[in-house]
């Protein structure tokens, strides 16, 4: 059984593939934080901006089989197009994506995605492994092709993940539009983000530019 709060056609937004048209499938639930705001003070990430509860979103639902599930995704990919993309995201996706759904993903045609936290090990056969650190306890993935960091965290130097085996390394300004007047950090993310890649050019800026051209 998969769980899907929401899937949709959009353009990545953010990393190595910014701009590529993709299919977004958010699983369900999260091991880092329940999603509910009353807990989200005593929770190991505490700046999630995003609703992974449910099966209410835009085309979510359950699906009892990984075909299913993919005839289901597939449905929203351009009739007859090709380069078939998909992004597996949550919440925290490892929870839920399983080497039957990868199997069938690649049946029909499509690279595989996988934006993760890191804290769970991920089955064979995903194309590309982003995982984007919230906690300070040692990455399960410690490698793969970007590692996305929200910045500033205060309990999450980038000195902590740039020897890691990664590809591409990425600071992205913390997303502040959700957070209560006495959780906003006293600084402008962006500028610090951005003095940071200047000052360490191991790192890259990353922008979510689909907010700014205000798409899913």
């Amino acid at each position: 059984m998969y769980s899907i709060k929401e899937a949709f056609y959009s353009l990545q937004g953010e990393g190595a593939h910014a701009g590529r048209p993709a299919l977004f499938c958010r699983f369900t639930g999260c091991n880092l934080w329940s999603g509910l705001e009353k807990t989200r003070a005593k929770s190991e990430c505490q700046f999630c901006d995003t609703d992974f509860i449910g099966t209410d979103g835009q085309h979510g639902g359950k699906f009892t089989t990984a075909a299913q599930l993919r005839t289901h995704i597939d449905s929203l990919w351009p009739n007859g197009q090709g380069h078939k993309y998909v992004v597996f995201t949550g919440g925290e996706p490892a929870l839920q994506l399983d080497e039957a759904l990868i199997v069938e993903m690649k049946q029909h045609g499509y690279t595989i995605a996988i934006e993760t936290n890191g804290t769970i090990a991920l089955p064979q056969g995903i194309d590309w492994v982003c995982v984007s650190p919230k906690t300070a306890k040692p990455l399960v993935v410690s490698k793969g092709d970007e590692l996305k960091l929200v910045f500033p965290q205060s309990h999450l130097s980038p000195e902590l993940f740039e020897t890691l085996d990664f590809a591409h390394f990425y600071l992205q300004p913390m997303d502040q539009s959700h957070l209560t007047a006495d959780q906003i950090p006293l600084i402008d993310t962006q500028q610090a983000t951005l003095h940071y890649c200047l000052s360490h050019p191991r790192w890259r800026l990353s922008l979510q530019t689909h907010k700014m051209l205000n798409i899913d």
